[in-house]
């Protein structure tokens, strides 16, 4: 009687492994070019020297340049992306995640290469990786080109609307009450002295009060105060 070879039987359980390798492998790959395919520019980054270690392919076409020139030009590269009143973001965000900050978000101004119009993007980023010491090393990033919502742009206009309505309320319940009393009179012209009468302080008290305004607004002089305020909610 002839006894069959083990090692020529088939392995149901080898078997079913590759069928789900298989199956992993097909599901990597549509996830991947799901993903160059998104209609926004997606990476990663490394949060410590802000190098691009990822990007789907809609980030090379829209910006005009490749992985690799991204990753090699560090900083750089957001440097000649970003417009220039823009950038600092670049330094807040990696600020805010130090801080422990578990999202951030906003809009800017960047130029693709070779074109001479800027455009403006709204963008989240998010921490991807951890160090050793807890500390965020890679970073998730999407940004949106503001020009494609042209299709809805009532709606876009009451969003951000909406968003600077919202801001404008976070900044205002950055003030102590005396600093809103103070700074309703500065709107309508007065000048310290005049102030100082009116709310029965000192002159010094309404200087350190305007003086605490300008910072938590982040205002440099009071052209720019009575421009803020106003947009705030004070006539």
């Amino acid at each position: 009687m002839q006894t069959e070879d083990p090692g020529m039987k088939s392995n149901p359980s080898t078997a079913i492994l590759q069928r789900e390798h298989e199956q992993l492998k097909q599901r990597v790959q549509w996830l991947e070019n799901m993903l160059h395919h998104v209609p926004a520019m997606v990476f990663t980054a490394d949060q410590r020297n802000n190098q691009v270690s990822w990007c789907n392919a809609y980030m090379e076409t829209f910006t005009g340049y490749t992985l690799t020139e991204m990753h090699t030009l560090g900083l750089e590269f957001f440097r000649q992306f970003i417009h220039p009143d823009d950038f600092e973001i670049t330094r807040t965000a990696r600020e805010s995640f130090q801080n422990n900050k578990n999202i951030f978000g906003g809009v800017t101004r960047v130029r693709p290469r070779g074109q001479r119009d800027w455009r403006w993007l709204v963008g989240l980023t998010i921490p991807f990786s951890h160090d050793e010491k807890g500390e965020v090393k890679d970073v998730i990033c999407t940004f949106l080109d503001l020009t494609m919502a042209i299709d809805t742009h009532t709606q876009l206009a009451d969003a951000m609307s909406e968003v600077l309505r919202r801001q404008n309320e976070s900044l205002l319940h950055k003030l102590t009450f005396r600093e809103k009393d103070v700074l309703a009179l500065a709107v309508k012209g007065l000048n310290n002295k005049e102030i100082a009468q009116q709310l029965n302080l000192s002159r010094h008290t309404v200087e350190t009060h305007r003086k605490n305004i300008r910072l938590k607004l982040k205002v440099r002089n009071t052209t720019e105060l009575v421009t803020i305020a106003r947009k705030i909610g004070f006539q």
